[in-house]
């Protein structure tokens, strides 16, 4: 079953909007992994807006679950922090400065010999490496090339199609990307607005799907649905 990793940046956005520590973000995490997560991803960036440095550290030493630290490896920072916590994956994605969310993945065959390096790099510190890339199948060739382990799709065509009602013209171009990967031995995560109403038809048409990882949709759910019961909803889509 595809495993769910689920993305904690939001908590720490209501976090921070108030100071002090309420809601706790690693009480919340311990929270979500019991309730039935398969792992824990977080994106810090340099002004901290949500998580934070020292959250980092601190979610390391007490989640038992999956971690999954995604970011810009073009920022020094970030490099230094996930080579110092040696998260299980580490996803490389190329965020401009301040920019407000992910909204492209790697241009794998232009920035090649750079992701070469960075993936080398992280692999040697036995941090599995996946890299962020839109469902093209010649950027998944190109993924292929750097000697990453799994790449992430981004998946927000897939939703703004869905959502107009166009479901087999949002998922062609992710089955065909999905169906490169596993003919070069890529794994295959994908993520971004992936949601209750779009998650189950996206997992059951990808081969090979091993995780989504789903935050701003799922803590908008618990709103209204309750913590557990949402986790448990997005799990239960995965089946």
């Amino acid at each position: 079953m595809t495993k769910l990793s689920v993305n904690i940046n939001k908590i720490a956005t209501l976090r921070n909007s108030r100071g002090g520590n309420n809601p706790d973000l690693v009480v919340t995490a311990l929270d979500i992994e019991r309730f039935g997560a398969d792992g824990i991803t977080v994106h810090p960036r340099p002004d901290e807006r949500h998580i934070r440095y020292a959250d980092v550290y601190a979610l390391k030493k007490l989640i038992g679950s999956e971690f999954n630290i995604e970011g810009n490896c073009r920022e020094e920072k970030f490099v230094k922090l996930v080579l110092a916590n040696k998260p299980a994956q580490v996803t490389l994605v190329p965020d401009a400065l301040g920019q407000i969310t992910s909204n492209h993945g790697w241009n794998t065959i232009e920035h090649k010999d750079y992701l070469i390096k960075m993936v080398t790099l992280f692999k040697n510190a036995g941090i599995r490496t996946s890299i962020f890339v839109d469902p093209v199948v010649e950027m998944v060739e190109g993924a292929a090339a750097t000697g990453t382990d799994r790449i992430e799709l981004y998946t927000e065509s897939y939703a703004k199609l869905y959502a107009e009602g166009k479901k087999q013209e949002a998922i062609a171009p992710f089955i065909a990307a999905a169906k490169k990967a596993n003919e070069l031995r890529l794994g295959i995560n994908a993520g971004h607005d992936l949601d209750l109403h779009n998650l189950q038809y996206f997992a059951q048409h990808i081969p090979g799907l091993l995780e989504v990882s789903i935050g701003h949709a799922l803590i908008c759910d618990a709103i209204y649905l309750g913590l557990q019961n949402a986790v448990q909803l997005y799990k239960r889509q995965l089946k």
